[in-house]
């Protein structure tokens, strides 16, 4: 006699997967994992010991975050070097998530070890910025995604000035409008001061910045950590200044064109205000 298929019930499968009846009925209906055989009578599903290895990947993958539409895709890719290319796609994702996990620990940590920085305002300037002319980038943006979209903006304005020989004549900065903090939305104008005008170039426009009264700190360190320097400031002002409506700038003394160490990144963030007294 030959040897009978092996099959398990539905149950019996969850036991040995460790999977829930509901998460297997879930699989099988997004097609992730579906039975070797459905009784057409009852509609119970029985699943094949062959199988077993199939759950126990995608339980794996669950295991480290994938979703669903991602473990199908490794399980239905054509040739090895197809699937481990996703596999390897996932895992980098991962990685990226652990170092910055990572460094918001260490944020914490820092903060919680030292509550008193964000009370200490000698660091704060006053200062009468006078108006300038730029190349500039304005455009609505998310929050989320604000700081990947700033250093695209620089560095188009840097390559447009290069292309037209028309070298730099001060620091690049950025205008923030009320509305990107508020509803994290909102536009946001990045500039770079050029000793004369440029022809328009796709997105970059000249303008000219205006003068304005700020009260500025300097914050050191990745733009994950400016909510520090921001915290510090808004008390400064709110203690020790007359605030106005207008929007919040910031300045990038030491930015990714010089280093690639976010650690060493230098950026001022300027807060308006109203100046009732000389520097």
């Amino acid at each position: 006699m030959g040897c009978m298929a092996a099959h398990l019930s539905i149950g019996d499968f969850s036991r040995a997967t460790l999977m829930t009846v509901k998460a297997l009925r879930h699989y099988h209906r997004i097609g992730l994992l579906e039975p070797a055989e459905i009784d057409d009578d009852t509609g119970y599903r029985r699943y094949s010991v062959e199988q077993l290895r199939a759950a126990q990947v995608i339980r794996r993958f669950r295991e480290l975050g994938m979703p669903l539409d991602e473990i199908h895709g490794v399980l239905s890719a054509p040739d090895l070097d197809s699937r481990n290319q996703r596999i390897t796609a996932h895992l980098s994702d991962l990685e990226r998530e652990l170092s910055q996990t990572q460094s918001a620990a260490a944020s914490l940590r820092d903060l919680i070890a030292t509550p008193s920085r964000a009370d200490t305002f000698d660091q704060i300037e006053l200062r009468t910025v006078p108006a300038v002319s730029v190349v500039a980038i304005t455009e609505a943006v998310d929050a989320e995604g604000s700081v990947a979209w700033l250093q695209a903006a620089l560095a188009e304005l840097r390559d447009v000035l290069a292309a037209s020989n028309v070298p730099t004549s001060g620091i690049a900065g950025g205008v923030y409008a009320d509305e990107l903090f508020t509803k994290h939305h909102g536009e946001v104008t990045i500039f770079v001061p050029c000793v004369e005008p440029v022809h328009p170039a796709g997105r970059v426009t000249t303008a000219l910045i205006p003068t304005t009264e700020l009260a500025v700190i300097e914050h050191r360190g990745p733009p994950t950590e400016i909510d520090r320097a921001y915290g510090t400031l808004a008390a400064y002002v709110a203690r020790h200044a007359i605030a106005i409506d207008g929007p919040i700038r910031e300045y990038y003394l030491v930015g990714q064109n010089d280093t690639l160490d976010s650690a060493d990144w230098r950026t001022e963030v300027g807060w308006p205000i109203f100046r009732t007294s000389g520097p």
